[in-house]
């Protein structure tokens, strides 16, 4: 496998997921290389998503493609933001703007009431019509704050605290976040999943 196509056009998700793979021989560029838009997701789920986004990629490629999609679900907003977590506040929604407006929907939610995770689906598929892709996933528990602290990650970084590490996931290193994170869990379990399938 010389090359596979990253279906996102995410500079954080690409820069994560690069770093991630940097221990294992696989060329991953983003699907932007090859002047690939993104797709509509239009899907209910995170597996949906990302199916749509891997097919689009390898068929506007020709190249092997592997997608997420992930997001933040809250308990007290029964699980939203969820699959529209990057687009919360509006499609082109800045992090900015998504973080002000998980506020406001938890602002008479106590403390205790404010439990989240972070959940990431990936997809690897061969090819455009290929019928079975390998789908992985990966979870990762925080609660979210009342006001962002830290100035490292990206989406819901800032309010993202996670107890046993007493800090925002914006606080963490890149490092210690690319051992911690939900994208870390499903990418390892993915690659996993591929090295068994012998590709």
């Amino acid at each position: 496998m010389d090359k596979i196509v990253l279906a996102s056009n995410n500079a954080g998700k690409v820069r994560e997921i690069n770093e991630l793979l940097k221990a294992f021989d696989i060329n991953v560029v983003p699907q932007g290389d090859y002047d690939v838009d993104s797709v509509a997701e239009t899907g209910l789920t995170f597996v949906e998503n990302a199916i749509i986004k891997a097919r689009y990629a390898t068929l506007k490629t020709g190249l092997p493609a592997i997608a997420d999609d992930s997001g933040i679900e809250v308990d007290a907003l029964n699980g939203a933001p969820g699959i529209y977590s990057a687009r919360f506040s509006g499609e082109d929604a800045s992090d900015k703007d998504n973080n002000k407006k998980l506020l406001q929907e938890l602002k008479d939610i106590p403390a205790e009431k404010r439990t989240a995770r972070y959940q990431c689906v990936m997809v690897f598929m061969r090819h455009a019509a290929d019928p079975t892709p390998i789908i992985a996933s990966g979870s990762w528990e925080g609660v979210i704050l009342e006001s962002a602290k830290g100035s490292g990650g990206f989406g819901y970084d800032p309010l993202f605290y996670i107890p046993t590490h007493q800090c925002t996931a914006a606080e963490l290193s890149a490092e210690l976040k690319n051992k911690l994170s939900h994208r870390s869990k499903a990418l390892i379990s993915l690659l996993h999943e591929l090295q068994e399938s012998a590709l």
